[in-house]
């Protein structure tokens, strides 16, 4: 070959390989952060929460003074609920979610025309729990577990036509007034005193008034449920929207999440990664005490006569009847479902519920998800078992939950957390930190594994290093989702 041949084709490969490293660059870079710490609610709905504290001021009810004083209260105490959830960033604004939520409130309230209010305030709650909320003064709260766990647009419809509901026919407000009548009542009064100056059961007693109270209290919800139920049926038609009873069977199920089995041994999901693994770390060590085997099909259930829903079977024989003739679904975008999951990892790994974030990654593997993200999540939730172990708060982070409520491989996955020893834990994260996986993260994502490396190894005594990472970090990367962590440490 001759040099000038030699020289074209050595260009060529070069010209080559230029093209292709900056297909990888594009390819990262092309990766949409989840949400910015900017979206989180104490900045995002920030104009909202003072528009709440300004606004939202309590009416003029009774003449009782005593009896308005408490209803003032329970106003006020419901208005800092919503204010400190706020400023605790327990809510947040991501552009996709919110405007799909959105768009389904719009078609309800444009097609319900002058029984619902236009003006209403929408809050994304980051919680795992499948549920949705009415706090009244026409706002309502959509849990991000809720559109996680729903398969279709006319599910989540339903839901949301049940919240509205709650809040056209005053349900916060009217369980407000009737509580706060009822405390400031004679009869109540009479009831506490006599207990108070009787000698002798106080506690039975006291046992048989609360009782009394809570039951009426429930079997009054539980109508109001119904009757939200009802008028939901109603909202969803006149917007044409699909209803199938069905959907309230399938509410029975929604707090099964952590009881749904594994397709793999737990310790092939850290095998996966290179991570050692002892399947005995998954038996709980009895130290001489009984381990008689549990039976992992038995479910606790709270008794039906304290729930305040219906029995979802209930609900669905009382509106089946109103089943739409054509039934149509519309999938909720997979774009959707992907990010809710996501917050809702995150926001797990970040309240330090490393249990829970772990197995929704295994679940998630389950379903065959190639997405790098999610090892980047496995080994936050490692290194972050190992952060709270030196810091003595290894069991806080597990959050333990009694094995009545899960799976026996959530119950196997909690108890290894329980018992791994600190330095195979130590060895399992910097493993981890070799792997391929790491050339598809973004710069944030990989700056973060720095910080939390530093975070782990910082001098205890020096009060000044965790800090001065945190607002490094928070420098380099302002807005970066994993900011909110940074952001624990800086100051």
């Amino acid at each position: 070959m001759t040099d000038r041949n030699q020289w074209k084709h050595r260009a060529t490969i070069i010209l080559i390989l230029v093209a292709f490293s900056s297909f990888i660059v594009f390819e990262q870079r092309s990766i949409d952060p989840i949400y910015t710490f900017q979206d989180l609610s104490k900045t995002s709905y920030a104009v909202k929460r003072d528009s709440l504290k300004k606004n939202w001021t309590c009416p003029k009810m009774f003449d009782k003074k005593e009896t308005q004083k408490k209803y003032q209260e329970m106003w006020d105490s419901r208005k800092d609920f919503v204010v400190s959830s706020i400023d605790d960033n327990d809510y947040v604004y991501e552009k996709e979610i919110y405007g799909y939520i959105s768009a389904i409130l719009n078609d309800l309230i444009k097609a319900n025309n002058g029984k619902v209010t236009p003006q209403y305030n929408l809050l994304l709650d980051r919680s795992s729990v499948v549920n949705a909320y009415a706090i009244g003064g026409n706002i309502i709260a959509v849990n991000l577990g809720l559109i996680e766990f729903a398969d279709s647009r006319e599910e989540l419809a339903l839901i949301l036509a049940h919240e509205l509901s709650h809040n056209i026919l005053e349900h916060s407000e009217n369980a407000m007034k009737d509580r706060a009548e009822l405390l400031t009542s004679d009869e109540y009064k009479n009831s506490l005193n006599a207990v108070l100056d009787s000698k002798y059961e106080r506690l039975t007693r006291l046992k048989k008034i609360l009782e009394g109270y809570t039951f009426s209290r429930s079997r009054h919800n539980r109508y109001k449920e119904s009757e939200a139920d009802s008028m939901a049926v109603v909202l969803l038609k006149k917007a044409k929207i699909s209803f199938d009873a069905r959907y309230f069977l399938k509410l029975d199920s929604s707090d099964l999440h952590y009881q749904t089995p594994l397709k793999q041994p737990v310790g092939e999901y850290f095998k996966s990664y290179g991570i050692k693994f002892e399947d005995a770390w998954t038996t709980k060590r009895t130290r001489g005490l009984s381990s008689r085997n549990y039976n992992f099909k038995d479910t606790t259930k709270l008794q039906d006569s304290l729930k305040t829903h219906p029995d979802c079977v209930q609900r669905y024989e009382k509106t089946k009847s109103q089943t739409s003739p054509t039934l149509t679904f519309t999938p909720i975008p997979k774009s959707i479902k992907n990010k809710a999951n996501k917050i809702i990892l995150w926001n797990l790994f970040n309240n330090q519920n490393l249990t829970a974030c772990m197995y929704r990654i295994m679940l998630a593997k389950d379903q065959n998800v190639a997405d790098s993200w999610y090892d980047f999540m496995f080994h936050n939730a490692i290194i972050g078992l190992y952060y709270s172990d030196k810091n003595l708060m290894r069991f806080n982070s597990i959050n333990v939950v009694q094995k009545e409520l899960v799976s026996k491989n959530y119950f196997e996955l909690q108890t290894a957390l329980e018992q791994m020893p600190t330095d195979d834990i130590k060895a399992e994260y910097l493993g981890m930190q070799k792997l391929p996986f790491w050339s598809a993260l973004n710069s944030d994502e990989k700056a973060f594994k720095e910080l939390f490396n530093n975070l782990v190894n910082a001098d205890f005594t020096d009060k000044t290093l965790r800090p001065k990472y945190s607002k490094e970090y928070l420098k380099n990367y302002p807005n970066s989702m994993y900011g909110e962590f940074a952001d624990q440490f800086a100051n």
